[in-house]
């Protein structure tokens, strides 16, 4: 199960050099896994509200293979690898076409509103994917 989210590349994304500035890409895989998550038809609005759960990252490994450049239309791709009862380890991929230009690991933690571990309602497991 691989979710897509387009991204165009605006002038405010480059740096100095006329390349997307590193920590962009980190705002392009957060944006495709908000979608993600909505498309599953989780609301974590609703989410936070009725179980008192929200999601941070825990760990991001990232790979920085090629650069995007001004005006590039490119797809984030997301696909889960592991659910467990509190964790969501998500594959991501920026792509230009075929060509991957940024590849990352994340960790996602399950957390209550005070900041504390929580265990994900059974029926959002099922939902994200492969446990």
């Amino acid at each position: 199960m691989t979710h897509r989210f387009p991204v165009r590349v605006y002038y405010e994304d480059t740096d100095l050099a006329g390349i997307v500035y590193y920590a962009n890409y980190l705002k392009f895989i957060e944006r495709a896994r908000t979608e993600w998550v909505r498309e599953l038809g989780v609301d974590q609005g609703v989410l936070k509200r009725d179980s008192g759960i929200v999601f941070a990252v825990r760990r991001v490994e990232a790979d920085y293979i090629s650069p995007a450049v001004f005006d590039d239309v490119l797809s984030v791709e997301t696909r889960p690898e592991k659910v467990t009862g509190a964790r969501i380890v998500l594959l991501q991929e920026v792509r230009r076409g075929e060509d991957l230009l940024f590849s990352a690991s994340v960790t996602l933690v399950a957390l209550t509103d005070a900041g504390q571990p929580a265990r994900l309602p059974a029926n959002i497991r099922q939902l994200m994917g492969p446990a």
